[in-house]
C-alpha cells in the first residue's frame, strides 16, 4: 500500500509536471493545488530534491521546479524514495534485506519465492512507467470520460 507520503509526493510531481516552461513553483500554491499540508510537503520537497528529481530557485519568482523531465522520473523511483524497498517481505529486497525469523530458509521457502516474482513484476512495472506515463494515462481517461458524458 501506497503511504499518504508517497501519494502526496506523486501529486506534487503531477502539479509540477504541468507547469509551463518548467516556471518554478511555491510551496504554498502546491500545497494549495494538491491538498497537501504544508509543513509535510515542505519535507517531501526537501526529500526529492535531496534525491536530485526536483531543484530550488530563492528569491523573487522562485519555488520549486523539476529537475528531471517527467519522462526521466520512474514512479518506482519516487515510491522507493519515499517508503523504502518494494518488497512485501523484507527477504527479497536488496536494500534494506532483513532475513525472516520464522522462515524455514531462504533456499527452501515457498513465500520468499512468490514474493520475490511478485517483487519482479511490480518492479518491472514501477520502474518503466515514468511521470509522463501517469500524466498521459490521466488525460487519455479524462477523454474517455469526457467521450462518454458527450454521448449520453
Amino acid at each position: 500500500m501506497l503511504s499518504k507520503k508517497t501519494k502526496y509526493a506523486i501529486g506534487a510531481l503531477r502539479i509540477l509536471a504541468t507547469q509551463t516552461h518548467g516556471d518554478p513553483m511555491l510551496i504554498s500554491d502546491i500545497a494549495k493545488v494538491g491538498d497537501i499540508p504544508k509543513k509535510f510537503l515542505e519535507l517531501i520537497l526537501l526529500e526529492l530534491k535531496k534525491n536530485h528529481i526536483l531543484d530550488s530557485k530563492k528569491g523573487q519568482g522562485g519555488g520549486y521546479f523539476l529537475k528531471l523531465t517527467p519522462d526521466q522520473i520512474s514512479l518506482g523511483q519516487v515510491i522507493r524514495q519515499m517508503s523504502g524497498p518494494l518488497g512485501m517481505v523484507s527477504c527479497v529486497n536488496k536494500e534494506g534485506y532483513v532475513p525472516c525469523e520464522e522462515c524455514p530458509g531462504e533456499d527452501v521457502c515457498g513465500l520468499r519465492s512468490i514474493m520475490t516474482e511478485v517483487l519482479s513484476a511490480t518492479c518491472d512495472v514501477l520502474d518503466h512507467e515514468t511521470l509522463a506515463d501517469l500524466l498521459e494515462r490521466e488525460e487519455q481517461l479524462q477523454k474517455v470520460k469526457r467521450d462518454y458524458m458527450f454521448h449520453i
